[in-house]
């Protein structure tokens, strides 16, 4: 898949725990695990603003885009 997920660098970077990050979110800990570990298909716009309000950064900065190579098609 292209879109590669980093919310797990940015959580790093703001030293904030899954269990922190779930309540402040208010998004299930085993959603956004998987979220971190990129086995989701679609985000809602609504949970992508709560995460990017309590980690303080922008979309760009957990969402990033890798075209596929030819030979990966």
């Amino acid at each position: 898949m292209p879109i590669i997920l980093r919310l797990d660098r940015v959580m790093a970077d703001r030293k904030m725990s899954l269990n922190e990050l779930s309540e402040k979110v208010g998004v299930a800990n085993v959603n956004l695990s998987k979220m971190k570990t990129g086995k989701i298909s679609a985000i809602r716009f609504s949970t992508l603003d709560a995460i990017c309000r309590t980690l303080n950064c922008q979309p760009g900065d957990i969402l990033e885009y890798r075209p596929y190579d030819a030979d990966e098609k």
